[in-house]
């Protein structure tokens, strides 16, 4: 079972365009199991529609492995994320460090020497999510599970 998410028939093969990979939350808490609750809450996906960006790596990837049913995601490419950065970022206002300067913290992003929060808010998508909705996966019509390089027009939607 050395089989990556996403990947085609090969088994360890990367489908997964570049190194950033864009999460996005499509069902609610309701009947939600506590762990997969914590596991959404560790990726920052605290409502629906929220949208974290994500590097791609063997932790991540079993974190979003683990809450595939609650979630859509895909490779994102540079453009899209320059366009969700832009359309839909949130200036970060918290501390960078706690008073001594021992402890950093990681809740933001800086680009352009603005320090941006890691979550993006997006609207709901126009034209919806799928037509068969957001209980069945997106290779059968649905919303869910992984969509390759088509998270890029979701998003493009949701902005």
């Amino acid at each position: 079972m050395n089989k990556e998410i996403g990947s085609g028939t090969k088994p360890g093969a990367n489908s997964v365009s570049g190194g950033k990979i864009a999460v996005v939350r499509v069902r609610g808490l309701i009947g939600v199991r506590h762990d997969i609750e914590r596991t959404l809450k560790k990726l920052r996906l605290y409502k629906k529609n929220y949208c974290v960006v994500v590097q791609k790596s063997p932790s991540y990837l079993g974190m979003i492995k683990k809450v595939k049913d609650y979630v859509t995601w895909g490779g994102i490419d540079d453009g899209t994320y320059n366009a969700l950065i832009e359309k839909r970022m949130e200036e970060y206002k918290g501390r960078v460090s706690d008073s001594k300067g021992k402890i950093n913290y990681n809740k933001f992003i800086d680009v352009n020497g603005k320090k941006i929060k890691k979550i993006f808010r997006l609207n709901s998508p126009k034209k919806g999510y799928g037509r068969k909705g957001i209980k069945v996966s997106f290779k059968v019509g649905g919303a869910l599970g992984y969509r390759e390089d088509k998270i890029s027009d979701l998003i493009e939607r949701m902005l």
